[in-house]
């Protein structure tokens, strides 16, 4: 997963020659004069599921934005499925799309799940996750029905179909924002946090509909501060620290033999 001699691997191409899903090389995020991502770089191949953790404000939520292009990298490169994410200067030397379209279509490759639920409030659970692919994919809409319906009972919503948000619990709220992130049938998934803001008791079966995605073999990228969940889900963990990569490794490594004294350090203030 280490992407040290990144340089000399093709596009599309992780370093043991599987299909690489996210490729980062030396990402720089800077918000004036806060340098939030120092040179971060990392990979996922088909099938991983890549944990990154680390303190509040160490950048892990800005990376996420960076790589579904919600917010611009100063500097730096990210291929999505193969694909370079390209961005020029504009007239006051900040980075922004070269190709609007490009990101459109980098997008639909990514189904992104955030810490607040984003769910539209006037319209059901049904109308939410068929939106994005009828109004800006094309499906037809009874397609689009046919595949929500499945997704809402793999999340274990199929009763609720034509209930609004509002007369739903939080962890069901979350569980639909993750059917709707599924219904674009996305190359990869990213989660920020998607239980920091569910009240502890609705934590686990938010995590349960996470962790069965990743048995399947779902490619995500996963912002947690569930660290036992980290540990049982995640095929490679990264530790943030200060906008850098403080430690990386599989999980047994990064929770079970440390090396850096800060990441020690953070894991037993976790507990």
């Amino acid at each position: 997963m280490s992407v040290e001699g990144a340089a000399n691997i093709a596009p599309g191409q992780a370093p043991n020659g599987a299909a690489e899903a996210i490729h980062i090389e030396n990402l720089h995020k800077k918000f004036g004069d806060l340098h939030v991502l120092k040179g971060v770089s990392l990979s996922a191949r088909d099938g991983d599921v890549v944990a990154i953790i680390g303190g509040s404000g160490s950048g892990k939520s800005t990376l996420l934005r960076c790589i579904n292009c919600l917010e611009n990298p100063t500097s730096g490169l990210i291929r999505v499925n193969g694909e370079e994410i390209r961005l020029k200067k504009d007239g006051h030397g900040h980075s922004v799309p070269a190709d609007r379209r490009q990101i459109e279509r980098i997008r639909s490759r990514l189904g992104m799940v955030f810490q607040s639920f984003n769910l539209w409030s006037h319209m059901t659970l049904l109308e939410n996750v068929i939106e994005v692919p009828v109004h800006v994919l094309g499906v037809k809409r009874d397609e689009a029905i046919a595949t929500a319906e499945k997704l809402l009972a793999r999340v274990g919503l199929a009763e609720k179909r034509d209930v609004y948000p509002a007369f739903l619990s939080g962890g069901q709220q979350q569980r639909a924002a993750i059917a709707r992130a599924l219904a674009i049938q996305p190359r990869v998934m990213l989660f920020d946090e998607p239980t920091s803001a569910l009240d502890p008791e609705l934590v686990g079966e938010v995590l349960k509909v996470i962790g069965d995605l990743a048995r399947e073999g779902r490619t995500m990228i996963l912002v947690t501060h569930e660290m036992k969940f980290a540990r049982e889900v995640a095929s490679h963990v990264i530790y943030l620290y200060n906008g850098q990569v403080e430690e990386e490794g599989p999980p047994e490594q990064i929770f079970g033999a440390p090396k850096s004294e800060r990441l020690k350090q953070f894991i037993r203030s976790i507990g």
